[in-house]
């Protein structure tokens, strides 16, 4: 086989395999999830952190409306460390760790028994009637009978 020929192959199985439905499946699965890791950051970030924020503010007397910022500690330098920002990033880490451990648990039981029910065969069939004798073994049988006695 010529270059020419294992080129046009090797083209081939590259698109046997890019164009899978699991592949395309897949690069659905990541956009979708890059735009849910977006929700979720924005739900954080806008929701629950200065919520957040203003309980502490209520027990420590900072500003409430600095959201994040709030959530600093600065050093005795003047460095500021911004742990708001880490804790906001913890939040976002847990809650997208429930919802995809929630969403792969109901997937895969959902798959689970639909392989049960493809597997599954179907009720068994009560076992056939043993087929009646023919004339030849009845009369064999009466004739066995008779000579018992």
């Amino acid at each position: 086989m010529g270059i020419k020929g294992k080129a046009s192959s090797l083209l081939e199985e590259f698109k046997a395999f890019a164009f899978k439905g699991n592949i395309v499946d897949m690069a659905i699965g990541v956009i979708i999830g890059g735009a849910f890791g977006k929700i979720v950051t924005s739900f954080v970030n806008d929701i629950v952190m200065p919520s957040v924020t203003a309980i502490i503010a209520m027990g420590g007397g900072k500003d409430a409306g600095e959201g994040l910022k709030a959530l600093a500690f600065t050093t005795a330098d003047g460095v500021v460390i911004p742990y708001g920002n880490f804790i906001g990033g913890i939040v976002d880490f847990l809650i997208v760790a429930i919802v995809v451990f929630i969403v792969m648990k109901k997937f895969l039981g959902f798959m689970q028994n639909m392989r049960k029910k493809e597997e599954a065969p179907a009720a068994p069939a009560a076992p056939p009637a043993p087929p009646e004798p023919s004339a030849e073994e009845k009369l064999l049988t009466e004739i066995r009978d008779l000579l018992k006695k």
